[in-house]
């Protein structure tokens, strides 16, 4: 029996406190949250550096804001990945094999073109996390808690952007 402190209450001993473990398909649902966000980070500076016309200034600085919340967002995910005991996957070949996001185009984009490629973008990777959210939730709602900034940041993003093409 383990000793008790001064209230009662047993202590743990270090062999008595568990882990808590991913399973495979919450680590699965995570990589692919990963992967969709390290390629909206990549595709967000490939607009950045490409962008061109009319408010042409804002939207290359808009579009920072939005790169740089995308690899936070990877980031906490993958260090999270990393504290329930798997190994995030960033690396180039697979984050071009598993995203969902299509290519985005090469060479100059008018600032329209890219309002509406980076909104879908946007749109696309609030799906998977939401498409994934349930399962994430089920086996561990802290890091579905996670997931409820990613989703409120680049709807945001995606609202923002997207108001450039819009028109009353």
């Amino acid at each position: 029996m383990p000793p008790s402190s001064s209230n009662g209450a047993s202590r743990r001993r270090k062999e008595d406190a568990p882990q808590f473990t991913a399973s495979a398909e919450l680590a699965g649902n995570l990589q692919e949250i990963v992967a969709d966000l390290v390629e909206l980070h990549l595709q967000g500076k490939q607009a950045h550096w490409n962008v061109v016309g009319h408010n042409f200034r804002d939207l290359h600085l808009q579009l920072d804001e939005v790169v740089d919340d995308a690899r936070e967002a990877a980031d906490t995910i993958a260090e999270r990945m990393r504290a329930l005991g798997s190994c995030p996957d960033g690396r180039s070949d697979t984050v071009a094999a598993t995203t969902t996001l299509p290519q985005f185009p090469p060479d100059e984009q008018n600032v329209s073109a890219v309002v509406d490629l980076i909104t879908a973008r946007l749109r696309a990777v609030v799906d998977t996390v939401r498409r994934v959210h349930d399962a994430v939730d089920a086996e561990d709602p802290s890091t579905a808690d996670l997931l409820h900034g990613i989703i409120d940041s680049l709807e945001k993003h995606a609202w923002m952007v997207g108001a450039e093409n819009r028109s009353v």
